[in-house]
């Protein structure tokens, strides 16, 4: 009993004490966000980071470098919140896309590539050219073990 009496007081005095102090307002400092938004450059940056994790790390700073440009730039105010939300879906889709991908089991990945190196045929010349430049490179957001697999079946074509 004698706990609960503790207990009970502790609890009334906080809540007096959170009746009688004004609770703070939680506000975004803005100095550092783009003008116009809440944005933060560093959001955007740990956004490339996590989206785009099978780029280099100087890749990732390439495009945050010039998307920070271009929302840096007052010419694009008007669009400035349009440029954030076209990119952040954009980074999202793809990071859902390589979870999927990465949660595949091997088979599932063979399948794939099977089906992958099908449909090269149906490319134009200049076309498989250019998907085999982006597949040496690393740059298709896929996982390094699907790319290599789709690296093979193009190779195998």
């Amino acid at each position: 009993m004698f706990l609960l009496g503790v207990a009970r007081q502790m609890v009334e005095s906080h809540v007096a004490r959170s009746r009688a102090a004004p609770t703070p307002e939680l506000v975004p400092e803005t100095s550092r966000a783009y003008p116009g938004t809440s944005v933060e450059p560093e959001h955007l940056r740990r956004l490339i980071d996590d989206s785009f994790l099978y780029l280099s790390d100087g890749q990732r700073r390439e495009i945050f470098d010039s998307l920070h440009r271009a929302l840096s730039d007052p010419k694009n105010a008007a669009v400035r919140g349009a440029m954030i939300e076209y990119f952040a879906t954009k980074a999202l889709t793809v990071r859902a896309a390589q979870i999927r991908l990465s949660q595949m089991s091997w088979r599932e990945k063979e399948l794939l590539a099977g089906e992958f190196k099908k449909e090269i045929g149906s490319l134009s010349a200049e076309d498989q050219t250019e998907l085999g430049e982006l597949l040496r490179s690393g740059l298709l957001p896929v996982p390094n073990d699907l790319n290599q697999l789709l690296l093979a079946a193009f190779d195998a074509r």
